[in-house]
């Protein structure tokens, strides 16, 4: 279980990829990793999801990690695992599916607000809880949050950019999840891959600078 979360902590970016469809999936995959990134969410709310998470791990192997996210049924993420997902995101608290996740040995991001909603997840046993929305409190929020609760593992997502990504990391968050300052709809249906590339390297470098504790 620990290779995709060891990705995850490792490079503290999660580029989530949020789209009506996948067709180009292996090419969206191209530029993030040729951009640093090499850890990826395709969600299940666009067509295609579990056919994008087999081609992208076909096609670049284990030069990248591949998740599945919005993933609310212990179904959906059975047959995401069966797909090839090497780990699994929820966006709300899912007992059922970190449940599932821990029988087939996967690691599930899972989903909360509140406090109470990301202890619980914890609790449960999520390898890492998804602060989401993110940006309802901001990187203030996250302080407050772990001041009491320091055993969380957060990956905030909603709203973070590179112009942000230091200040989440600074008030203490494990990694980010990125999604449409990374992969905008609008690039990939032009098929403007430098544009991915390019804003992967701004996060990229924002982290960089970033010193973990």
């Amino acid at each position: 279980m620990s290779t995709a979360l060891d990705a995850i902590t490792t490079t503290r970016i999660v580029a989530v990829i949020r789209l009506e469809r996948y067709d180009r999936a292996i090419d969206i995959a191209h530029a993030l990793q040729t951009g640093g990134i090499s850890v990826m969410e395709f969600t299940l709310t666009g067509s295609g999801a579990l056919s994008a998470i087999a081609d992208v791990r076909e096609a670049l192997g284990e030069t990248v990690c591949v998740g599945v996210g919005s993933v609310v049924t212990p179904a959906a993420a059975i047959d995401a695992i069966a797909a090839g997902a090497q780990f699994v995101v929820t966006p709300v608290l899912r007992p059922a599916v970190i449940e599932m996740c821990q029988t087939h040995a996967v690691p599930v991001l899972c989903g909360g607000l509140t406090p109470s909603e990301l202890f619980t997840a914890h609790e449960l046993g999520a390898d890492m809880v998804k602060l989401f929305p993110a940006r309802l409190g901001g990187p203030a929020y996250l302080r407050d949050l772990l001041g009491p609760l320091p055993q969380l593992r957060v990956v905030p997502t909603g709203g973070v950019s590179a112009e942000n990504a230091r200040a989440y990391l600074n008030a203490g968050a494990a990694a980010l999840g990125i999604g449409g300052n990374l992969v905008p709809a609008r690039a990939v249906a032009q098929q403007d891959w430098a544009q991915i590339t390019g804003a992967a390297q701004a996060i990229v470098a924002q982290v960089a600078a970033t010193t973990p504790d």
